[in-house]
């Protein structure tokens, strides 16, 4: 990935927030690399390298800095400037795709060999997929130590360290301290209840946490969801155990409390809520994009900051969208509560297993949707549909369009919703159409020069009047 010298320059030199977590700075003279809104007093620029990211300067040995804390910058913008197919195994690697397969496993779900796969993330991303996974891991652990008290024997085993001894070298060579001298320089971390775990998921503002809640209200599940004002509540079902999570707004980051027994998932689970509420767009470049039509530019100035509000998984997503079939928000709603009471034992949301050969009928679904949420189960049960938030885009719109009684608009609003695609855009929505006062084929034409953000638009269209 090439980086403008003299754009990084400026935006370090100005410490300019817009560009936290685009690129690093990696200071030769002291041998540390920083965020580029670092707090340091600034090296001069002929002792200073920049990197697209955090593991690709600490693949040039350089270490993270202690003061502005790299591993807390916001996530790569995974859809802007990278390939596809590297997007989608970022997407993959922060499912945990690399801690218990390898690259060549990760390259065969991509669909290329693992050779080209490594020259495709150095291009983009100036480091390889493990190289990507293990700076994953070893920024987890420093946040771990830094804003929880969790033992470290746990934070070794959250961050997918094999050993202890494994998790005390990589975090001593990398920070040139032992995780307890590192715990000691942090100081005491907030307090939080009992058995909870509470870590702070940064963006780059602006954020309209506001339309995310208001959104994700209306469509919130009882009893499994709960939407305030100002948070946002849910259990969930993770490898045969209950947990759950709140999420609420805390400055430039989002303070994720989660209350879960085995450490190991809470990655995992704290990668899920990141792309839930769109935590790694990147809104000044989005906004640069869209802004060019003028309806948009309207919607942009009065609400900036709107994201994807995502779900929590591709297989709720899907059914919710199924359920919502030529029937209001809130009727989808309803039915969909009905399932988690009569199938999904009131605190989960049923499974496909549960519903492959369900009577949904008797939850109120009516027979035609009822019996295409079960053709949906078994084409998921089967491999037909991959449940992957990793899924290819396109691949997974087909497989959904396949299946008797799920359509395009349906396929674009599961991939908008449950994989982030930030180009799904179902064209011939009657709401996209009326805000614009376009017909299907005019609102296609004319969608083409919003590329490749055209989810962001639907929500602008949906969700702002002009």
């Amino acid at each position: 990935m090439e980086l403008d010298t003299e754009i990084c320059r400026r935006a370090r030199i100005s410490r300019d927030a817009r560009f936290d977590g685009r690129f690093f700075v990696g200071v030769t003279s002291t041998g540390i690399y920083c965020r580029p809104v670092c707090p340091a007093p600034q090296a001069l620029e002929n002792n200073v390298q920049y990197f697209p990211t955090a593991a690709a300067a600490a693949g040039s040995g350089l270490r993270p800095c202690l003061r502005c804390r790299p591993e807390v910058s916001p996530g790569t913008p995974a859809w802007n400037g990278v390939s596809t197919t590297v997007a989608r195994g970022l997407r993959l690697i922060g499912e945990g795709a690399l801690d218990e397969d390898s690259v060549e496993g990760l390259a065969a779900r991509l669909g290329i060999g693992s050779r080209h796969l490594r020259r495709l993330f150095l291009e983009h991303l100036g480091a390889t997929p493990v190289a990507i996974a293990q700076a994953r891991r070893l920024q987890f652990a420093k946040r771990l130590i830094d804003e929880t008290a969790m033992p470290l024997t746990e934070v070794a085993l959250a961050a997918g360290f094999g050993s202890i001894r494994r998790f005390n070298a990589t975090i001593e060579d990398a920070y040139r301290r032992t995780p307890r001298e590192l715990r000691r320089l942090a100081g005491t971390p907030a307090a939080a209840q009992p058995g909870e775990h509470v870590l702070h998921l940064h963006f780059r503002p602006p954020l309209d946490w506001t339309a995310l809640l208001d959104f994700m209200r209306i469509r919130a599940i009882s009893p499994i969801e709960e939407v305030s004002a100002d948070c946002y509540r849910r259990r969930f079902f993770w490898n045969g155990i209950y947990g759950k999570l709140e999420a609420r707004l805390a400055g430039n980051a989002v303070r994720l409390a989660v209350t879960y027994p085995d450490a190991r998932a809470l990655l995992a689970i704290t990668e899920r809520v990141r792309r839930m509420f769109d935590l790694d767009a990147d809104p000044a470049v989005i906004a640069a994009q869209l802004q060019v039509d003028p309806a948009l530019e309207k919607r942009i100035r009065k609400r900036p900051g709107l994201r994807i509000p995502g779900a929590w998984d591709v297989w709720e997503a899907g059914v919710r969208a199924i359920a919502g079939q030529q029937v209001s928000v809130r009727a989808a709603t309803t039915i969909a509560a009905r399932l988690v009471a009569r199938f999904g034992d009131g605190c989960r949301f049923p499974p496909p297993l549960a519903l492959a050969e369900a009577d949904i009928e008797a939850a109120g679904v009516p027979g035609k949707r009822a019996g295409t949420i079960r053709r949906f189960a078994a084409s998921a049960l089967s491999g037909a549909v991959c449940l992957s938030q990793g899924a290819e885009p396109e691949a997974f719109r087909r497989s959904l369009t396949a299946i008797s009684g799920i359509g395009e608009w349906t396929a674009q609003y599961v991939s908008l919703r449950a994989l982030g695609d930030p180009d799904a855009f179902p064209a011939g929505d009657l709401g996209l159409r009326k805000a614009l006062g376009c017909d299907p084929r005019e609102m296609k034409s004319r969608s083409e020069a919003w590329r490749p953000w055209r989810a962001y638009a639907a929500m602008y269209l949906w969700q702002v009047e002009a």
